[in-house]
């Protein structure tokens, strides 16, 4: 389960460290009771790293001018909020995953489980950044707060906000790739 970028909606669901620590320690315990050697004839590849996909394209705006373009992702139903970068080891600059929530409100994410520093960038309901959240820690359990009511989170690759020029107050637009 590497690269899971956890979003936590509510910090009562969050299950406490130690707690996680020993049921990750009793799965592991008896995953490896009973587990045979692998057969060296058979296949182990054991790449399961998910495949980013293009669901839409977006758009960085200040004062009307577009700063840059980029492809993303779209988070927007609680498993696929929950799963968020798990899986991959790689973000390219010119790609994002935007999660998409009903409302606007204070958010939590984390990056427990993720091994890749990212960006976020938190932005309210009329599409204006409120906060970004630079060159986070991977795997670290530590929450990081929007600041403020935000309805739509995006991750970049860690260095994507400084490379860009992003500040507070600049505006996001964003368009579905229509489906086949």
């Amino acid at each position: 389960m590497r690269g899971v970028f956890t979003i936590i909606a509510d910090l009562g669901s969050r299950v406490s460290g130690g707690c996680f620590v020993g049921l990750l320690t009793a799965s592991l315990f008896f995953s490896a009771c009973g587990s045979p050697e692998p057969d060296s004839s058979e296949s182990t590849d054991v790449s399961d790293e998910i495949p980013f996909r293009v669901d839409g394209h977006l758009q960085f705006i200040r004062e009307g001018e577009i700063l840059a373009e980029l492809e993303i992702e779209i988070a927007e139903t609680d498993s696929a909020r929950t799963r968020g970068m798990m899986q991959r080891n790689e973000l390219p600059t010119s790609r994002g995953m935007l999660f998409i929530f009903d409302s606007e409100e204070d958010r939590l994410f984390w990056m427990a489980n993720t091994p890749l520093s990212l960006d976020l960038i938190f932005v309210g309901a009329d599409s204006t950044i409120i906060r970004t959240a630079k060159y986070m820690t991977p795997l670290s359990p530590q929450d990081v707060p929007s600041m403020g009511p935000a309805q739509f989170v995006l991750e970049l690759i860690a260095g994507s906000v400084d490379t860009l020029g992003l500040i507070e107050g600049d505006q996001l637009a964003w368009t579905r790739v229509s489906g086949d």
